[in-house]
């Protein structure tokens, strides 16, 4: 076979567009369908509970502090605080060997904004003995190193 019938045999191969003569009709291109709807966005996982469920977080805040004699509204916990001002409360509060109920208010942002708006104090930590509102960090380190602090833990004891 020369080259002029191989050029010939493989031009009658080939799909000539509007050439007319030997066109062959090109096989269909494997596509996808187009999906008819589009699968359901996955389901988010219900909100981890909080300490408070779902009490109002004034009354919340309110109950919490009623029955605690040492409340520390903080970012973590006193065993992993989330913030220096927060390890710093935790650290002198624990220093008295006492019980302290504390609020993380990282995971309620309602509690977080409530506590501030409660106390009309607008940082965290925030300190309750007894009931009274004390302040932030710096407060309760003053109160710390002149000895109201201990003076007003005692009397919450006895």
């Amino acid at each position: 076979m020369g080259i002029r019938s191989k050029a010939k045999k493989i031009k009658q191969l080939l799909p000539i567009v509007g050439a007319g003569g030997n066109v062959k009709a090109s096989e269909p291109v494997a596509t996808r369908p187009a999906p008819s709807a589009r699968p359901a966005a996955p389901v988010a996982p219900a909100a981890p509970k909080t300490q408070r469920g779902d009490a109002d977080p004034t009354q919340f805040i309110e109950q919490w502090i009623k029955d605690n004699d040492v409340v520390l509204f903080m970012k973590g916990s006193p065993s992993m605080p989330q913030c220096g001002f927060s390890a710093n409360a935790s650290a002198i509060l624990r220093g008295y060997d006492i019980e302290i109920a504390h609020v993380d208010v990282i995971s309620d942002p309602e509690v977080r904004q409530g506590i501030k708006e409660y106390s009309n104090w607008p940082t965290i930590p925030q300190i309750y003995i007894g009931g009274e509102f004390l302040g932030g960090s710096d407060i309760l380190t003053q109160m710390h190193e002149n000895g109201e602090l201990a003076d007003m833990i005692k009397a919450t004891k006895g």
